[in-house]
């Protein structure tokens, strides 16, 4: 089974902590965040970009070059054939990376097995209508929360990690999301800096810098974490 690559970077080391990976952005996403820079991934049926072939010639060649490959989006759950294309990447012997936002637990739970690491996106505090209107989707709640649950479970290594849009967002919503993660035995978590989209006539860099110039906030953050910090 086949999966449709939207984009690729080769070279990264910021997709992947302390590794050096190459990125497969894959198309398709069922949500329409407002603040989402890859709206050219979300059409499921775009036109299939780089061919899954020629990918994984490449990573043949950038074998002992290349540490990791990290699957993201879009939204790779989205993909029938990522675990398949997962243990392809595995069998050359590197380690698998995934980004998700968790929105089919029972997908996610089927590829949980090839992954090593997860970046996780908290978009919003766990209320229904807050995430929704994070998301521009009716996914339930409940969908997230079990993806993190069986994450959690999993032992495996992952990062939980907030983009701070403050047309959605409060100081006051980072607070009870890191008290809901920490509740759940979170340990990993941080927050991304918004920069606004074209159309995002709203936020200003003042608004944007806001919940990174909060000493308490930053405070809090730190001493509830074992790993905590932000990324601008």
């Amino acid at each position: 089974m086949s999966i449709k690559i939207g984009g690729v970077e080769r070279f990264s080391l910021v997709d992947f902590p302390n590794h050096v990976a190459a990125v497969l952005f894959l198309q398709g996403c069922p949500w329409r965040c407002p603040f989402c820079y890859n709206t050219h991934l979300q059409a499921a049926d775009a036109d299939e970009k780089i061919d899954e072939q020629a990918f994984f010639e490449f990573l043949e060649k950038r074998r002992g070059k290349l540490d990791a490959v990290v699957f993201s989006g879009g939204e790779p759950l989205m993909q029938l054939g990522l675990a398949e294309a997962m243990q392809k990447a595995k069998n050359l012997g590197y380690t698998i990376g995934l980004h998700t936002g968790g929105y089919a637990p029972d997908r996610f739970a089927k590829v949980l097995p090839q992954v090593d690491w997860v970046g996780f996106d908290i978009k919003a505090p766990f209320d229904e209508q807050h995430y929704r209107r994070a998301t521009g989707s009716q996914t339930p709640l409940n969908n997230i929360l079990q993806s993190l649950d069986l994450l959690i479970k999993s032992g495996k290594d992952f990062e939980t990690r907030t983009t701070c849009d403050p047309r959605l967002l409060s100081i006051k919503d980072i607070y009870t999301i890191a008290e809901q993660l920490k509740e759940r035995g979170v340990e990993n978590y941080h927050l991304q800096k918004y920069r606004p989209i074209p159309s995002d006539k709203e936020s200003t860099e003042t608004m944007c810098d806001s919940f990174f110039q909060d000493k308490e906030l930053l405070s809090y953050l730190k001493q509830n974490f074992k790993v905590f910090d932000t990324r601008k």
